[in-house]
């Protein structure tokens, strides 16, 4: 990594500067806040967790990250081997692979967040529907309930014998992913209607609760946000989808899927409802009333704020106001090819909805944390869109450091007007501060693949910060990532973009990827740091006292 040691007081001339600082007293009084965006994070399916290069990624997400639980599909999926039948009619469960998985985690200190999905061979409908690439059955039999609920408490005794209560009653555990997809042949994870899954729920949470009431259900962990009526019914009707064009889908009263209905249901039947969860992710597949086919509709930057104070509404009104909220998934979009993932937007998009929701949510979860991810099978090359924070090769990409800098944060707020946000530790008493520049010609829609040639076509960000009340003499470094610096993709594109990189070339990415600019600076003998920089498109930088 670059290091350069900068004398305070040196600073580049611009005629465009402010007049007025962001002026910042470290003594002054702060504001708590909580590290939501470190509870949690995504992975694909159980079953990957028993690769070892994936619990290598999650290791390393955990030490620089902070990520304290992960959620991923497909626990009781076929090939986690846990539901046998016997000619008899006796049912034989085998926790082996679960323990494997969840043993590994557990070890690092990474606790599940529980999705209990999907059906084995035996409580699946006959001839179930399969999803995704490796094929998860997905269909609903309601003469068959009553395994499903015996599965669900079996496995939750298990987990309680072999953990403990006390761990256990930290965990969450979520009824399924996405059931309001039903009936839908290209992304359905559920085969059932919404009157299905809400039987699905009421058989989870008694067999959870039947362990121990103090267990933490929640749901229904249904897709992103809409404007439409196409969920209102039984299934998915993909007829009632609309599409409104880029000056007017903003304007929309956007609504989460099946949450008033389901929290309905729960208060009918008297439900215990521990948290809400769902998938607000900043984009609609909706159907184009005009031409009829489905488009790709990209919402502005402060849909997620939007998404979280409606949920809140819902939970107000109700009779679990002190349900908690967690967004179980979340990124610039639900498309495992979608190419922004790899590259530099994200960090800057992540810092600002993330701190610009500060303190109204218990979890904001990135989808995914590793490009170990399969559902559409594995990528075609090194870099195809993958959801992961971490390709499947080890590089970390953009999205990554905007984590990492995030989880060095304080606890206590000084400030924060864009694009700057300080704070400082109620333990420490050191200063952390981070800058971005989400440009404004993003504002109105989150940056989608369709910017993947035009990204850097936006406007800078001018930051002049002036703290005061320092340690005279103090040590601050500064990190930067930026289009030049820790943007793996870029330097993948430099050597060629080799479909099938040597190990050298492999090795020097994945260094490449680290390399995030680096530079000290010390206090002046009066108490104050001084900085001004140009802060480019999408630049993320961090601001730290050593």
């Amino acid at each position: 990594m670059n290091k350069k040691i900068l004398m305070i007081g040196m600073f580049l001339l611009n005629a465009g500067w402010a007049l007025n600082a962001q002026e910042v007293n470290v003594k002054g009084e702060g504001e708590s806040f909580t590290h939501y965006w470190s509870v949690g994070t995504c992975a694909g399916r159980a079953n990957e967790g028993l690769r070892m290069s994936w619990v290598e990624q999650l290791k390393l997400a955990k030490e620089h990250c902070g990520f304290q639980y992960l959620r991923m599909h497909g626990l009781f999926d076929d090939d986690m081997f846990v539901y046998f039948e016997k000619p008899d009619g006796s049912v034989v469960y085998n926790w082996q692979y679960i323990d494997e998985v969840y043993d590994r985690m557990l070890d690092f200190g990474v606790k599940p967040f529980v999705e209990l999905s999907f059906f084995p061979k035996g409580i699946a409908a006959d001839n179930s529907k399969m999803q995704m690439w490796y094929r998860n059955r997905v269909s609903f039999d309601e003469k068959r309930l009553g395994k499903w609920h015996d599965l669900v408490k079996a496995f939750t005794q298990h987990v309680v014998d072999r953990y403990g209560i006390k761990e256990v009653m930290t965990w969450y555990f979520e009824v399924w992913n996405e059931p309001n997809l039903n009936t839908n042949p290209k992304a359905g994870f559920f085969d059932g209607t919404k009157s299905d899954y809400f039987k699905l729920y009421k058989a989870s949470v008694a067999a959870v609760k039947s362990v121990d009431s103090r267990l933490r259900v929640g749901g229904p962990a249904t897709s992103n946000f809409i404007a439409d009526t196409r969920y209102d019914g039984e299934v998915y009707e993909q007829s009632k989808s609309r599409f409104y064009s880029q000056d007017k889908i903003n304007k929309q009263q956007w609504k989460g899927s099946w949450i008033e209905d389901f929290i309905a249901y729960c208060e009918k039947e008297n439900l215990p409802l521990d948290f809400i969860s769902t998938h607000p992710y900043p984009t609609d597949y909706a159907l184009d009333p005009e031409t009829g086919k489905s488009k790709d509709a990209v919402r502005y930057v402060h849909s997620l704020r939007d998404d979280i104070s409606w949920i809140r509404k819902q939970l107000a009104k109700s009779k679990y106001p002190d349900a908690e909220i967690h967004l179980t998934e979340w990124s610039t979009s639900p498309n495992s090819r979608d190419v922004m993932h790899d590259i530099l937007p994200p960090a800057a998009y992540i810092l600002k909805c993330n701190l610009d929701c500060l303190g109204m949510t218990n979890s904001l979860m990135y989808w995914t944390f590793t490009d170990i991810f399969e559902e559409k099978g594995g990528g075609e090359s090194v870099f195809h869109g993958g959801f992961g924070m971490i390709n499947f090769q080890g590089m970390v990409k953009p999205s990554f450091h905007a984590y990492r800098m995030l989880n060095q944060l304080g606890d206590e707020k000084l400030y924060y007007k864009d694009p700057l946000f300080v704070s400082r530790s109620s333990v420490t008493g050191k200063v952390i501060a981070v800058a971005f520049n989400y440009p404004e010609e993003y504002e109105n829609a989150v940056p989608s693949s369709k910017n993947f040639h035009n990204y850097m076509e936006s406007s800078s960000k001018k930051l002049d910060l002036e703290l005061t009340g320092l340690v005279p003499g103090a040590t601050f470094v500064i990190e930067t990532l930026d289009k030049d610096h820790g943007n793996v993709y870029d330097e993948y594109v430099k050597i060629g973009s080799p479909h099938s990189p040597t190990r050298e070339e492999t090795s020097y990415l994945k260094e490449k990827a680290w390399g995030t600019l680096k530079e000290t600076i010390r206090v002046s003998q009066d108490g104050t740091l001084k900085l001004k920089r140009d802060l480019l498109p999408w630049t993320c930088i961090l601001i730290k006292e050593l």
